[in-house]
C-alpha cells in the first residue's frame, strides 16, 4: 500500500501544472510570488497531490470552483515545503462557507453541567476530521501577506499538530533535543503572552494564542509566515524553532 501511494503521488506530481491554476495562485496568493523559483516548483507538485487526494465541499449555498480549491491548496501546501509530508493524513475534506459561519459547541463541565455556545467562526479544524473555512476570510487572509492573519495557515497548522502530535503543539517535537528546545521556548513565550493578556498589556502576537498551547502554535505559524522579520526580532528563539520545524526562512525572502 505504501509503495503504491508513493508511486501514485510521484505520477501526479510529475503532471504538467495547469496554466489556469498558476494564474489563480499568482493573483490570489501573493505570498507565492515571493518564493524562490525552486520553492514554486515544489509547491506546484504539492498542490497537484493535495487536489487529487482531498475533497472540497461547498456549504451554505457556495459552489466549489477551481479558484476556491487552488487558493486554499496553495496556502495549505506552503506549510509542507522542504518537509517530509504525508499531506495531512487525518484530513479528507475541506468544507467552505461563503463567509463567517456559526458553529455549535458544547462543553461538559463537572457536576453534569453543559456549557453551550454558538460562536461566529472564520475557520475550524477537527482532529481526524474536516477543515472548515470561510471563503471571504480565505481571500482576505491571502491578499494581505503582512498582517499576521491567515485563516488557512492557522487551521492547517492545527492539522499538522493533530496529525503528527497530540493536538497540544507537540507536532514540532521531532526528537529529544528539539523537544527540550521547543518546550523551553514554547513555555516561555506562551506564558509571556498569557501574562500580557491577563494584565491587558499590548502584545505583538495575537492574544488569541494565549488560549492554549495548540492555539499558540497556530497563531505563531501565521506570524512566522506573514510577519517573519518582526517575529525574528521580537521572539528570536521562537522564530528559530519554527524555522527548524518548517525548514523555511521567510524573513529572508518575504518583501
Amino acid at each position: 500500500m505504501f509503495w503504491f501511494k508513493k508511486w501514485r503521488r510521484n505520477r501526479i506530481a510529475n503532471q504538467r501544472f495547469p496554466e489556469k491554476w498558476l494564474r489563480i495562485i499568482e493573483s490570489n496568493v501573493p505570498f507565492y510570488n515571493n518564493l524562490p523559483p525552486e520553492d514554486k516548483i515544489e509547491l506546484q507538485r504539492h498542490i497537484l497531490i493535495f487536489i487529487a487526494e482531498k475533497r472540497f465541499e461547498g456549504c451554505g449555498g457556495l459552489k466549489i470552483t477551481d479558484e476556491i480549491k487552488i487558493t486554499i491548496a496553495a496556502q495549505a501546501c506552503m506549510l509542507l515545503l522542504h518537509r517530509k509530508s504525508n499531506y495531512y493524513p487525518g484530513l479528507t475534506s475541506i468544507m467552505v462557507y461563503p463567509r463567517a459561519f456559526l458553529a455549535f459547541h458544547a462543553e461538559f463541565l463537572s457536576g453534569g453541567i453543559v456549557s453551550e455556545e454558538i460562536p461566529v467562526l472564520r475557520g475550524e479544524s477537527w482532529h481526524h476530521g474536516p477543515v472548515v473555512l470561510s471563503w471571504d476570510d480565505v481571500k482576505h487572509g491571502a491578499a494581505d501577506i503582512h498582517d499576521g492573519h491567515n485563516v488557512v495557515f492557522h487551521e492547517f497548522a492545527h492539522q499538522i499538530d493533530s496529525s503528527s502530535g497530540k493536538g497540544d503543539s507537540t507536532a514540532v517535537l521531532n526528537n529529544r533535543s528539539s523537544y527540550i528546545a521547543w518546550a523551553r521556548v514554547l513555555q516561555k513565550d506562551y506564558e509571556k503572552l498569557r501574562r500580557a493578556k491577563t494584565q491587558h498589556h499590548p502584545t505583538f502576537l495575537n492574544k488569541y494564542g494565549a488560549t492554549n498551547p495548540a492555539e499558540f502554535f497556530a497563531v505563531v505559524t501565521e506570524f512566522f509566515f506573514e510577519k517573519p522579520k518582526e517575529l525574528k526580532e521580537i521572539h528570536p528563539e521562537l522564530y528559530n524553532e519554527l524555522k527548524r520545524f518548517y525548514q523555511q526562512d521567510p524573513a529572508g525572502y518575504l518583501v
